[in-house]
């Protein structure tokens, strides 16, 4: 199924003039070696290696990439493990490492990032490369070899430039989406809910406008090859993606009747992707020292809200690109409203919310409870208001 899609992919690329079919089989090939799972080891470096040029560690590669460091320092690759998934891992055997892929394959894929978690479940010390998530050198190592894309002019590097670590291998598969689904697309048959794979980013883009437009996943979260991958978490990028508005359609002395509105105009895939967050529309009346007035909310919920133990869907109302949310406000109202307030807020981390609780209050890890509580802390403060419009009542 996977590599049906992948086909679909380069069959509306080549129909666009984007590519030729040289190119994408060279990327296909490119993408199947780059990505094969789990990564095998680096191996021993070259002998003329520095040790900063053996390194794997995301400090190394910042000391020539210092911008590069810093956009990744600020992302949440830099922060693939955090508590929340290292308290999980902690309380796993060392020797279970078909269970620590299910994780590592994506947040810390590097064979020796696999080796540096196992020792630090032996030795209950929290250190190691692991503990950095997913590294510069998850997406551009192999065999002690650099890859990455052309430079900006689109020139490569040659045999005679003597550049550090022997340069780079360029390659068109760094600024094509199936790079990104190595990590953000379930295969076809992995883990589904009612019909629809817990993952499905890359289908979602490839069903949607932007992919026979040929804007990549890189074009919304790299833009100008910044390392920052912003994405649900982020207020700004998530208003770029969505257009909101708000109306009162009649008001009375005894009722108010008004729509708040989202529409997915720009993520280039389900709004919001994944099950974690959730998008929560309300409305709601006010009086005139700008008080909320109880009984009078009204709610829409945007999200797929799944169970926590992952047995069943409860409900996907995503928005498709381009398809429209909407909070139909209609209520008695109060003899003290003066204006109605209408508003959206963000949970980016809303499953996560209710796991961890559900975990803590269980008592059932052994180890990783401080890391847990930590993770729990974090997502809690990670909600943010999206957009609020307060709208006058007429008296």
């Amino acid at each position: 199924m996977q590599e049906d899609l992948l086909r679909i992919l380069i069959m509306v690329l080549l129909s666009g003039g984007l590519i030729t079919h040289g190119q994408a089989d060279q990327t296909d090939d490119f993408l199947a070696s780059h990505w094969q799972r789990p990564l095998a080891a680096q191996g021993t470096p070259p002998s003329h290696y520095s040790d900063l040029e053996a390194s794997l560690s995301a400090d190394a590669c910042g000391s020539c990439h210092p911008q590069q460091r810093a956009d990744w320092g600020q992302s949440l690759h830099s922060r693939a493990m955090g508590p929340g998934l290292m308290g999980q891992l902690v309380a796993m055997p060392a020797h279970a490492s078909d269970e620590h892929q299910s994780c590592l394959r994506c947040h810390a894929p590097l064979a020796e990032q696999a080796d540096a978690l196992a020792a630090e479940i032996r030795s209950q010390q929290s250190q190691g490369l692991h503990r950095e998530g997913l590294v510069c050198a998850a997406c551009h190592v192999r065999q002690q070899q650099r890859f990455g894309p052309a430079r900006r002019d689109g020139s490569i590097p040659t045999s005679d430039n003597q550049l550090p670590h022997n340069g780079w291998t360029a390659s068109d598969a760094f600024e094509d989406s199936r790079f990104c689904a190595a990590c953000h697309q379930f295969e076809a048959d992995e883990y589904a809910l009612n019909g629809k794979l817990l993952e499905n980013t890359y289908n979602e883009w490839l069903s949607s406008p932007y992919a026979e437009q040929g804007i990549s996943c890189q074009h919304c979260h790299m833009p100008d090859r910044r390392h920052l991958w912003r994405g649900i978490h982020d207020p700004e990028m998530v208003r770029q993606g969505v257009d909101i508005s708000a109306h009162i359609l009649q008001s009375s002395a005894t009722q108010i009747e008004a729509t708040l509105s989202i529409r997915n105009s720009g993520t280039g895939h389900h709004f919001p992707t994944y099950v974690t967050p959730q998008v929560v529309m309300e409305g709601y009346q006010e009086n005139s020292a700008g008080q909320r007035i109880t009984g009078t909310e009204s709610y829409w919920v945007v999200a797929r809200r799944v169970a926590l133990d992952l047995s069943e869907e409860i409900f996907d109302t995503r928005l498709a690109s381009g398809e429209t949310a909407l909070l139909h406000y209609a209520e008695p109202r109060s003899p003290e409203a003066t204006q109605i307030v209408m508003r959206i807020w963000v949970e980016p981390d809303f499953f996560y919310q209710q796991f961890y609780t559900s975990v803590l209050e269980s008592g059932q890890p052994e180890r990783g409870t401080s890391e847990l509580q930590q993770a729990l802390t974090q997502a809690n403060k990670s909600r943010y208001s999206l957009y609020e419009q307060r709208l006058s009542l007429t008296p």
